[in-house]
């Protein structure tokens, strides 16, 4: 079936055809591991699984590529302020490189709980200084680059057009910036593909120039051409990646090999917080781990972003979280319910949600769409394994581990009950695989004295309050 992707570059809707074949090739913009990631770039992280298992789910075979920024990522990306890591390092008093393992940890965790399926190949930056290297000297042979006192510059005035994604109006952006223009630029939007190092800076490397970094824009631009050649399928990122980083991306593109590096460009709405922007001076900015203390699954947040397009803003509330939460316990227990249903259920009926289901996840991701089909399946009357294994079917896009729907429910209700009445759930469990039905009946006799009352069910055992 087709399956239409929205591409930034072109501003429309088109069928997406992979340029080699079966083979789809990928590039994502991935964290720079200065920090916590929070909820709002895992925004960008749950698209990026969307699309995976969308074109997975399509037959594709996926070559894809995500960076570790650690180094060269400055406060602005303007080439302006210090580098994150090295501001980082000496805050937490640890090296560059002890900072940037202990946030790529915490972020490949968050990703397990969001149950976000890992790109095939994770390019930290100080691992591919010398193909850093080798791309700006590149771009410098070709005239395209220039050498300053501070650092190596990327000249967009030689160029057939600068900037291509944004349309945004450069003079515009001159007369509007907020920094000081470094006077020995030849033009003041000129960018920083190589920055030279000041004498106490802690991470530099040999080069041409001298001891230096490679500037943040480059990293990408090297990265993905080391894994998925000068020309590649989908890029994505954030829509504040639009206005610098993935210009000057195509711009270096253009000065190296004379391409715009990828056929299409996917960006990802801002996620708002209670209407407004998310910011740390506002107090508004929450990760995986503040979620789950307020009770709220990664999983209920993933089925939150679910609840907008890709490309629309979405407003994060913890109210709706919260609603999410409860949709999510909710869908759970329909499939359990369908799981262990033995009605009939016919079969062209659910070649017809199937059918729906992929052409709402095959039109740009409209994962709002897909999930209104989820929900029609789920709360059919007609209590089917058969409608179990279609949800199960759909879950390989949705990626909420439907399958494990009775362990999470089992878990959110040990969370609930006291140490107690635990201990006696787990006395009564151990009874009954003994066969031991006395000791069965005595335990469930004391729980319903302390006010629980305990049924045994095909789907397991189930406790409520009395």
């Amino acid at each position: 079936m087709q399956v239409n992707l929205y591409n930034t570059l072109t501003k429309q809707k088109a069928n997406f055809v992979p340029l080699s074949g079966n083979e789809v090739r990928i590039y994502s913009c991935g964290p720079t591991v200065y920090s916590y990631a929070h909820i709002g770039n895992f925004r960008a992280y749950i698209f990026m699984d969307n699309l995976r298992r969308m074109l997975e789910y399509n037959g594709y075979k996926l070559k894809h590529v995500m960076n570790i920024t650690d180094v060269g990522h400055l406060e602005s990306d303007s080439d302006e302020g210090e580098d994150k890591m090295v501001k980082a390092a000496k805050k937490e008093n640890k090296t560059p490189y002890e900072i940037a393992k202990f946030y790529t940890d915490i972020f490949f965790d968050d990703m397990n709980k969001l149950n976000i399926e890992r790109p095939e190949i994770i390019a930290k930056a100080t691992e591919h200084i010398d193909d850093m290297l080798e791309f700006a000297k590149k771009i410098v042979e070709n005239g395209y680059g220039y050498e300053t006192s501070t650092a190596i510059y990327f000249d967009v005035s030689k160029l057939d057009k600068y900037p291509v994604l944004s349309n945004r109006n450069i003079d515009d952006q001159i007369a509007g910036a907020r920094v000081n223009v470094d006077p020995e630029k030849r033009n003041p939007y000129d960018f920083a593909i190589w920055i030279k190092a000041p004498q106490n800076h802690i991470m530099k490397w040999n080069s041409p120039w001298g001891l230096s970094y490679p500037g943040w824009h480059l990293e990408c631009s090297a990265m993905s051409k080391k894994y998925l050649g000068e020309v590649f399928d989908i890029h994505t990122g954030g829509v504040d990646h639009i206005p610098t980083h993935h210009e000057n991306e195509i711009a270096q593109s253009k000065g190296a090999f004379g391409k715009i590096p990828a056929k299409t460009w996917m960006h990802v709405e801002f996620l708002q917080v209670d209407g407004g922007k998310m910011s740390k001076s506002l107090g508004n900015v929450y990760t995986i781990s503040q979620l789950q203390e307020k009770g709220i699954e990664p999983l209920a947040y993933k089925l939150f972003c679910y609840t907008a397009h890709y490309r629309t803003k979405l407003n994060f509330t913890f109210d709706g979280a919260m609603a999410s939460q409860k949709a999510l316990n909710r869908l759970r227990e329909a499939y359990i319910k369908h799981k262990y249903g033995n009605e009939t259920i016919e079969k062209n009926l659910l070649e017809e949600y199937k059918t729906k289901f992929i052409e709402a996840i095959n039109d740009d991701l409209n994962m709002p769409l897909a999930m209104s089909i989820v929900w029609e399946v789920a709360k059919g009357e007609i209590k089917s394994n058969k409608i179990a294994e279609l949800l199960t079917d759909f879950d390989k896009v949705l990626g909420l581990d439907l399958q494990n729907s009775e362990k999470y429910i089992e878990n959110q209700k040990k969370l609930e009950l006291p140490e107690e009445i635990l201990e006696l759930l787990e006395q009564r469990k151990k009874a009954r695989e003994e066969k031991n039905w006395n000791l069965s009946d005595e335990l469930r006799e004391k729980l319903k004295q302390k006010g629980y009352n305990v049924k045994d069910t095909k789907e397991g055992m189930t406790i409520e309050i009395i």
